[in-house]
């Protein structure tokens, strides 16, 4: 999935950081203590989490190394104002794969984290494709049969979460969380409302890949027989 949970307690910087994030066509979930972000991480799987060390309620780098003798290995970025190198050191040994100090350019952290997310396919491209259609998260748009449409947000990570199960069912709450996250308001035809516009968009570039729905499961992504 596109969605990286950031648990950082500065409001404006964690903003400023997920539109960097999201102009990149990936989509931030934000937790301003260790306790939400505790739970956060118990109930969904986050393709990176950025971590800052000083939190209200603990140390990030002691909350990562309880995740990693939990067994959670995603993929992990520090931040931090601490730019001694021993800070460095012990954030490396207790399991993050990248340590950022702050300030820091945006551009620099999204394609930090852009690499983060790479790292279990590193030669994956990063438009994605499935049958006719493809995807460039970066330019927001859908392609097929050199037309081109853009896609909303939630429309996006839908779509770059069916395509990356190659064909296979996604259930309905995993494709809520894709799309809005978990503190996103989600009415409860959110959804259905969603899938029934990349139909539209499909249809409108000529696309022959189908949106099915598979009655009590979720949705897959059909190619064309």
């Amino acid at each position: 999935m596109s969605r990286v949970a950031l648990i950082e307690d500065h409001a404006r910087l964690a903003d400023m950081v997920r539109q960097a994030l999201s102009g990149a066509g990936i989509e931030t979930d934000i937790f301003g203590t260790l306790s939400e972000a505790h739970y956060g991480i118990s109930q969904a799987n986050y393709a990176v989490l950025i971590i800052d060390r000083g939190l209200p309620d603990g140390d990030g780098l002691e909350f990562l190394r309880k995740l990693r003798e939990a067994g959670r290995m995603m993929p992990c970025m520090m931040l931090t104002a601490r730019d001694a190198l021993h800070d460095r050191i012990d954030g490396l040994e207790t399991g993050a794969d990248d340590y950022v100090t702050k300030p820091f350019a945006m551009s620099e952290l999204v394609a930090r984290i852009r690499t983060l997310m790479r790292r279990p396919q590193e030669l994956t491209a990063l438009v994605q494709a499935f049958a006719d259609i493809s995807i460039d998260p970066e330019q927001q748009a859908m392609r097929c049969c050199g037309q081109s449409i853009m896609l909303a947000p939630a429309e996006l990570q839908i779509m770059l979460t069916l395509m990356k199960v190659a064909g296979r069912t996604v259930r309905h709450s995993a494709l809520e969380h894709a799309a809005w996250g978990l503190a996103g308001a989600v009415t409860p035809n959110a959804l259905e409302v969603t899938v029934h516009r990349l139909r539209k968009k499909l249809s409108a570039i000529g696309a022959t890949t189908l949106l099915a729905n598979v009655r009590g499961a979720g949705f897959l992504l059909q190619a064309p027989t």
